[in-house]
Order: structure tokens, then sequence, then C-alpha cells
């Protein structure tokens, strides 16, 4: 049985990132006023079916590792992959609260765990030259689905949530299916390698926490964008509903190329380096708001900002792949994974309170600016840190 090849382990991680978070995460966030109108749901309730999923990101983060060692990757990877394809049919049924509860943290588990194994299980198995873009080709799933949601997912919403669910679900188990099948059912174990205490002591620890550190203050800056951006243009600044999801249409373009330039700065200046000048260039614009409210400046904050959000996902897990061996990837992937959620859930929560002490988000795009500036001047020490 051949080794998949670069190219199909990329595409396949892709699909592990698109299912994972670019369809579970994002599809459900333009759904809501759907899923409200047709009276499935009070507002109250499918705001929190939103915060569950968030809650089952973080169990899959911290238990993705400990589940390979028990069963194996190949048996993670197809196991997580059936369970989300099935939570896309199964929240087709309108079977209540408890129903889609359960539904949706299932898919938050199982969307960590696809992320946690699939991104390392593609790229420590391609040559080191290879990496950048492969690992390009892995995370553009995230950028996928975040233009689907600004897009497919309310043209399919205006004929029905059940529809919509469906569709949803066709693709899911026609991109599964192309996964398994042709490159998760045959791939081989990694090659055994000594490891003992002692190799463990020589890992570069202090760059790795750098790099992690850096990862979990980016997750700080990504949340206005990611949360409130619309509703900052559409209520905050009075342009209306259209113009702002125009904005979040132009945040999903900018996501979907965020890989590949991601990918090919990697590959001119090494994933830390290009890591420690994407949060920099990241942090500019998530200043610019506080700057202006120009239609041109709200594009440009809103195509870099989406450009970013899926490039330092790439470069962060290419940086942590650059530091240590094949046999620590995922679980050190997986702590990077875990301080992100982490980061995100709590300054999610508290940037929502902030916003209803505040009444305006201008002052979270600031706290947002701070943290990817703490975020850059991590990654950068990291970078400039000379390791083996």
């Amino acid at each position: 049985m051949s080794q998949p090849s670069a190219r199909q382990l990329g595409l396949a991680g892709g699909v592990c990132t698109l299912l994972g978070i670019g369809m579970a995460r994002f599809a459900y966030t333009p759904l809501i006023p759907a899923l409200v109108e047709a009276d499935w749901f009070s507002a109250h309730d499918a705001a929190y079916l939103g915060a569950i999923n968030l809650l089952g990101y973080l169990i899959g983060a911290a238990t993705a590792h400990r589940a390979t060692l028990r069963f194996g990757v190949r048996a993670v990877l197809g196991a997580c992959l059936a369970i989300t394809v099935v939570s896309f049919y199964a929240c087709a049924l309108d079977g209540g609260v408890y129903w889609y509860g359960f539904w949706r943290l299932a898919c938050g588990v199982t969307g960590a765990m696809l992320v946690v194994v699939g991104a390392p299980a593609a790229l420590s198995r391609v040559a080191i030259d290879q990496r950048a873009a492969t690992g390009a080709l892995v995370f553009t799933g995230i950028g996928l689905g975040i233009m689907a949601s600004g897009t497919l997912v309310p043209w399919l919403a205006a004929i029905g949530v059940a529809a919509t669910w469906v569709a949803l679900g066709l693709i899911a188990t026609a991109a599964a299916a192309w996964a398994w099948f042709a490159v998760w059912r045959q791939l081989a174990p990694l090659p055994a390698t000594h490891s003992d205490g002692h190799a463990a002591s020589r890992l570069p620890w202090f760059a790795l926490a750098l790099v992690i550190a850096a990862y979990g203050l980016d997750a700080v800056g990504f949340v206005p964008h990611t949360l409130f951006w619309v509703d900052y243009i559409a209520r905050e600044l009075g342009q209306g509903l259209a113009t702002g999801s125009g904005y979040w249409v132009l945040f999903g373009l900018g996501a979907v190329c965020g890989p590949v330039v991601a990918g090919m700065l990697a590959a001119r200046v090494g994933f830390r380096a290009a890591l420690a000048i994407a949060l920099g260039v990241k942090a500019a614009a998530v200043a610019l708001p506080l700057v202006s409210s120009h239609a041109l400046v709200l594009g440009v904050s809103s195509f870099v900002v989406g450009l970013l959000v899926p490039a330092t996902v790439t470069l962060t897990s290419g940086a942590i792949i650059s530091l240590c061996p094949p046999a620590r990837q995922q679980q050190l992937w997986g702590w990077a994974t875990l301080a992100f959620a982490l980061a995100q859930a709590a300054s999610a929560y508290g940037m929502s309170w902030g916003y209803a002490q505040f009444g305006s988000y201008l002052p979270l795009f600031a706290v947002a600016f701070a943290a990817l500036a703490a975020a850059a001047i991590s990654a950068t020490a990291g970078a400039l840190r000379r390791v083996p």
C-alpha cells in the first residue's frame, strides 16, 4: 500500500479543518437568525447552542492526544469524521434544545480533534521543504468555511433550516469519504524513534513556550472581528445588516487566501519569522477601526484580518512542527490549540461583558490590538531563539 503524496495529505488535512472549524463552527453563526425565525429556538437558546460548541472544542483540544495514544491516529480521525458528518444531518431535525445541544457539543469535540490530529498527521509525513505548501492546503479549509458562512449558508437558509443542514451534510459526506478512502484509511504509522527523558529535555522548550504564548494571545485579538465585526458595522456605525454582511464576505475572501500567503511567506523566511511578521501586521489591521470608519479602511481591515486568521493557524502549526520531532508534534500542537481555545473562550466572555459596560465595540478593538502586539513580540522572541 503506497504512502499518500504530499498533495493528498494536504488536501485530507484540509478536509479536517474544513469540517472541524470551517463548517462545524462557522456555518452555525449565519443560521442563528433562521433558527429563531423558524421558531426552532429562542434567541437566547440559539446563542447558548453556539457557546456549547466552543465548550466541545475545549474538551476536544484537551483530550485529542490522549485519544490517539489509546486508539491510534487512524481510528480517531475516522470516528471524528463520521461523528461530524452525522451531526449535520442530526441538526436537520427539530429535536429541541437538548438534542441540538448534544450534537453541537459533539461536533465541537470532534472538530477540535480533527484539527489537533489531522494537521500534524499530514505535515509530519511530508519532507521539510514541502511543509509550507502542504500547510497551506491543510488550513485552507478554515477560509473556505468562513467564505461559505457568508455566502452559501445564508442563501440556503432562505430555503429552510432543515434543507441547509442536509446540504451541509451532503458536502461533508463527500469530503469526508474522499479523505478517508484516499488518505487516512491507508495512513502508515510514523517510524519509531528512540525517546527518553534526556531527549525530551533537549527540546527547545523556551522557544516552544513563546510560540504557544503568541498563539494564545492571538486568540484574544481574534475575537472582535470574528464575533462583533458585522454588528459593529451594522448597528454601531449605523450602516445596516446588508453592508455589515458584505464586509464579512470580504473577510471570508481574505480567509481563503490566508493559508496560501502564509505558505509563501514561510517558504521565504521560515515559519517562526513568518509568524512574527503576520502577528505584527494583524495587530495593525485590527487597530484600523480605531483610526477611521471610512469604507476603504473597514474594507482593508476586513480583508487583512480575514487573511491572517487562518494564516496564523498555519504558521503556528508549522513553527511548532519545526521545533520538535514527529513523535511530539501532535501533543505540542494540541497544547497550542488548547491555549488558543481557553484564551478565546475567556476573551469572548470578557469582551461581551466589556461591551455591556462601555456600550461600544471600539475599546474591544483596542484590547485586541494590545494582545496582538504582545503576541508579535512573543513570536519575534521565539524566532530569534537559536535552536538546533
